[in-house]
């Protein structure tokens, strides 16, 4: 059950991030990006790498709020009910 919900949040977020990672950089050259005032230290594919992770992480964040806002309380407490071991009744 927990590699089918993880799934649920890590695919979609992934599609997400590369959604993202073409519409940023469609727009922005990562060579024109600064940092405090300074370039940035990356390689145009550093850049394209870090902002895809950052972007991956977020939408997985999101999708695991929106996975835990969506479980039902008997579910996030099965294991302080004694002797329920069903959990999804």
């Amino acid at each position: 059950m927990w590699t089918q919900r993880l799934m649920w949040i890590v695919w979609p977020a992934f599609l997400t991030a590369c959604v993202l990672e073409m519409l940023v950089f469609a727009m922005v050259d990562p060579e024109d990006l600064h940092w405090f005032g300074q370039p940035l230290a990356l390689s145009r594919l550093g850049v394209y790498t870090v902002a895809f992770f950052v972007f991956w992480a977020v939408s997985m964040g999101s999708g695991a709020l929106t996975a835990l806002l969506a479980m039902s309380s008997r579910e996030l407490n099965r294991d302080q009910v004694p002797g329920d071991d069903d959990p999804t009744a």
